[in-house]
């Protein structure tokens, strides 16, 4: 008998399992992570916009009529692009209302949404952020 040495098939099938499972576990966090990046491209631009419209407010006394009177007063280069629909003409403006503090503040834009169908990874929809 020679005194060769090497792996044996039970040896070998645990290591194929473990790699089988890391594998899997993989797989799974690869395919929510460009859905993941998306939203969280998607949640910057809310942010990026919010702002623009608060600082327009403070500036001007009142509200932007249109996300496009943002861009025209040099407030931001461009309206951005959702990435969940890929367009810059889905955002869903929510309009002010007139208080009795604020009786002017009717007519203009105050925050702006998601105009994106469908739910995020967390189980909230893309038009509640």
């Amino acid at each position: 008998m020679r005194d060769e040495r090497g792996f044996t098939l039970v040896e070998l099938l645990i290591v194929i399992a473990i790699i089988g499972i890391i594998a899997g576990i993989a797989v799974l966090q690869l395919r929510t992570r460009p859905q993941a990046a998306k939203e969280a491209v998607l949640k910057e631009n809310l942010y990026a916009m919010r702002d623009v419209i608060d600082q327009y407010f403070s500036d001007k006394g009142k509200y932007p009529e249109s996300l496009d009177t943002l861009v025209d007063d040099g407030y931001m280069r461009r309206i951005p692009v959702d990435p969940i629909t890929n367009s810059a003409e889905s955002w869903q403006t929510v309009q002010a209302e007139a208080t009795e503090d604020d009786p002017d503040a009717a007519g203009g834009i105050y925050d702006v949404k998601s105009g994106a169908p469908g739910t995020a990874l967390d189980g909230t929809t893309y038009s509640e952020w």
